[in-house]
């Protein structure tokens, strides 16, 4: 059974850091690409980064660029955020599709979520 874990969320302070992982089991992390995506209250599901665990390129969404690590170690995927900002809070979660950033399948296996809360 293919199943995507995350971990990592909580409550910060501006300015401050989190590091969100996503577990993966049930398939060959190396065929798909993994993305976070973010639901804050009230607003659209948001791609955040992704990347294409065949070659390892990355992508960001411009609000994140610069503060934002996107990186595999084995089947765990981490989203390293610093500097993180108030706009930044919601549910963060993982998802996987089969293929790479330049050429892939819709998304279609997803984590429960982690929230990550970012407020003085």
């Amino acid at each position: 059974q293919e199943q995507l874990v995350e971990s990592g969320g909580g409550l910060v302070q501006p300015g401050g850091s989190l590091r969100l992982s996503c577990a993966t089991s049930g398939f060959v992390l190396d065929y798909y690409v993994i993305a976070w995506f973010r639901q804050a209250p009230g607003k659209e599901r948001e791609g955040v980064s992704d990347i294409s665990c065949s070659d390892g390129d990355t992508h960001y969404q411009d609000s994140v660029k610069g503060r934002f690590t996107i990186s595999r170690d084995r089947n765990t995927v981490y989203l390293q955020m610093n500097n993180l900002k108030p706009e930044d809070t919601g549910v963060y979660y993982c998802a996987h599709a089969w293929g790479t950033l330049d050429s892939r399948h819709e998304y279609d296996v997803w984590g429960q979520g982690t929230q990550v809360t970012v407020s003085s």
